[in-house]
């Protein structure tokens, strides 16, 4: 029988990858990390979030006066805005997991990390998530890959494309591809499956999630569904493959996150003719449809200085700044210039707007509006997009993966690549599921290869 070659295989160098070597390696296991695009650093769902990692009780919550958050309250919080249909094994270990995880992010993995105090996601009860200073997730990549490569037990080799695991007496033979074709057989006792989910497969976003399929796609051109048809090739269980987080405000032709924060402070989104079509506080991934079904499958998002400098410290808005995507208008009128619309049609929209936020019901049914929009106006022309699949394949509380409800041995699955906690639609989703799902299961799924090692 072959012996091991290494202890782990883990596919993908993206934040669950990454967490789930660093753990593993900590614990004693010798790991070989493939990551088959060379582009991962920029390119990766990981290097284009916005580093946000939801934690209930954790100790920055603690400094920051706020400690009537926990794991209890996170669990709960998930299971109501996916309406009870979120795996609850999956959620249940995330969210106990998430205080002891963000610590060892900061004390283990040197990440500098910070709680987001100046903005509210849909679905939160509280404030709890937590970043990096630049809200940028290429800066907590970096951070990751730089804690890997203080690690001598951690290899990493780019570009190398996991394609095949078959089991055998002895653990796990697989097959990694390189680009000229050439095929390398290792020979392990475990193997995590990090490679995100399939929002890059055209054809199986068309199969199991058509509603967003003619939309923009903003997310790793890794995607592209490896890890599911690994699993299922081994006959493992899968899950909520309809679950997705989209994205109502990436500003289009510029191809940049336009964040959230500016609807959730008061901001509002206006289509081609010149109306609200939507309560603008609903999550930002139940948003993507809305817009897309707008005439042209765009939307113009209207706020103003006082929402402008709050979206500020996000390094995507910043960057949007500088290709010169946010345009200024002084005053209604010009507003309707640069979406090309009725002048009447967008008084009378930008009028309602502020008797709503002065208290008249909105129809829509927005109550929170921040403050009265003033001019002058800034205009960003949006559109709806998919960032990134949340069902996979199914593990346990381990990130352990089951085939018929029983875990497949030594085989694990994170992030992307695994169920998540969004549920079984767009509406799920919550911002920093994703991160969750990757860093939380990464994590778990490290530890369980190292526990299993030691015995």
């Amino acid at each position: 029988m072959p012996s091991p070659d290494v202890d782990v295989i883990v596919a993908g160098a993206g934040a669950a990858g990454l967490t789930a070597s660093i753990a593993a390696a900590d614990g004693g296991a010798s790991v070989l990390l493939l990551e088959s695009k060379e582009t991962f650093r920029e390119g990766s769902n990981t290097a284009m979030s916005t580093s946000m990692i939801p934690a209930g009780g954790s100790r920055w919550q603690a400094e920051a006066g706020i400690e009537d958050d926990s794991p209890d309250r996170l669990y709960d919080d998930l299971m109501t805005k996916t309406k009870g249909k979120a795996d609850p094994v999956v959620a249940r270990a995330l969210a106990d997991v998430a205080p002891d995880l963000v610590a060892w992010l900061a004390d283990t993995c040197g990440v500098p990390l910070e709680l987001v105090t100046d903005v509210w996601y849909p679905g939160s009860s509280r404030l709890r998530h937590h970043s990096v200073p630049e809200r940028a997730g290429h800066v907590l990549h970096a951070h990751l890959l730089r804690a890997a490569a203080a690690r001598n037990d951690i290899t990493l080799v780019v570009p190398s494309r996991l394609s095949a695991i078959e089991e055998t007496n002895a653990g796990l033979q697989t097959t990694a591809v390189r680009p000229d074709g050439t095929e390398d057989t290792i020979n392990t006792g475990a193997v995590v499956l990090a490679t995100n989910g399939f929002g890059a497969n055209e054809e199986l976003v068309r199969r199991y999630i058509p509603e967003i399929a003619n939309g923009l796609y903003f997310g790793g051109d890794g995607s592209t569904g490896d890890a599911l048809m690994i699993g299922e090739r081994l006959g493992a269980d899968t899950d909520y493959l309809g679950a997705y987080q989209g994205h109502g405000s990436v500003a289009t032709p510029h191809g940049v996150l336009l964040t959230w924060t500016i609807m959730m402070n008061g901001g509002i989104l206006l289509n081609a003719t010149g109306h609200r079509f939507q309560n603008e506080t609903i999550g930002y991934s139940e948003s993507a449809v809305n817009v897309l079904a707008q005439p042209g499958g765009v939307a113009w998002a209207i706020y103003d200085q006082t929402v402008h400098d709050k979206a500020l410290p996000f390094k995507d808005y910043q960057d949007l700044l500088e290709m010169k995507g946010v345009r200024w208008a002084e005053d209604v009128p010009t507003v309707a210039t640069i979406i090309d619309c009725d002048r009447g049609t967008v008084g009378e929209t930008m009028r309602g707007a502020s008797l709503f936020a002065k208290g008249d019901e909105d129809p829509l049914g927005r109550d929170d509006w921040a403050h009265v929009l003033e001019s002058p106006f800034a205009v960003v022309k949006v559109t709806g997009a998919l960032f990134h699949t949340q069902g996979g394949l199914q593990v346990d509380e381990r990130a352990a993966v089951l085939r018929n409800g029983v875990p497949i041995p030594g085989l694990f699955a994170a992030g992307g690549a695994a169920v998540g906690v969004s549920g079984d639609n767009a509406y799920g989703y919550v911002s920093g599921n994703g991160l969750l799902s990757a860093l939380g299961l990464g994590y778990l799924a490290g530890n369980a290869v190292a526990a299993d090692l030691t015995g």
